[in-house]
């Protein structure tokens, strides 16, 4: 018996998801072991990022370990990570933090990464939980669960998602139910 729309959601609540990844890398980043606050040479700020980002994603992911990749691979992870995080040239921008101390120093670039790693899994838990549910629905049970979303959340999306009949939120209900999640723990910040 696949489950509800309502039961669904409730899996994909951000307590469930964005929340536990995120506990599970302050976890990861309270545990590893930082040698120094600052570190002064090239070589030395790449091995302690690859170091630390292997670090969080097993534990993360419940893993004794990370598999060992190359270090150029795994350096090109982080610098995508920094690039997303500190802009363009975002590997030099923390490394610069990581030399001087100035802006938080490390410990401030390593939780931006952790920060980062905590939404890029909380999102792939929502994605998984949301595409295996969808895929298991009959065409009937799709169009149902649409509707039922609608009745019961449309007011809470965008106008130009639901006028006329809805057609956009229609086509890609998969990507509306992982912004759900998002859009409670926006709305939740907000109370705060």
């Amino acid at each position: 018996m696949t489950m509800t729309l309502d039961q669904l959601l409730a899996s994909i609540d951000p307590e469930r998801t964005w929340e536990e990844a995120a506990a599970r890398v302050d976890e990861a980043v309270n545990s590893y072991p930082h040698r120094s606050a600052r570190l002064d040479r090239w070589d030395d700020f790449r091995v302690c990022l690859i170091d630390f980002m292997r670090h969080v994603e097993a534990s993360v992911l419940h893993i004794p370990a990370m598999p060992q990749a190359s270090l150029d691979f795994e350096w090109g992870r982080c610098v995508r990570i920094l690039s997303n995080e500190y802009g363009v040239n975002g590997e030099k921008a923390a490394f610069e933090m990581a030399r001087t101390g100035n802006e938080g120093g490390l410990y401030a670039v390593l939780k931006r990464v952790a920060g980062h790693i905590a939404q890029h899994y909380g999102g792939r838990e929502v994605a998984g939980r949301a595409g295996t549910w969808w895929d298991e629905l009959s065409v009937e049970e799709q169009l149902a669960a649409i509707e039922e979303y609608l009745a019961k959340y449309g007011h809470l999306l965008p106008a130009e998602l639901t006028e006329g009949s809805a057609v956009r939120v229609k086509a890609n209900f998969p990507k509306v139910l992982q912004e759900h999640s998002q859009m409670l723990q926006r709305m939740r910040r907000v109370g705060r």
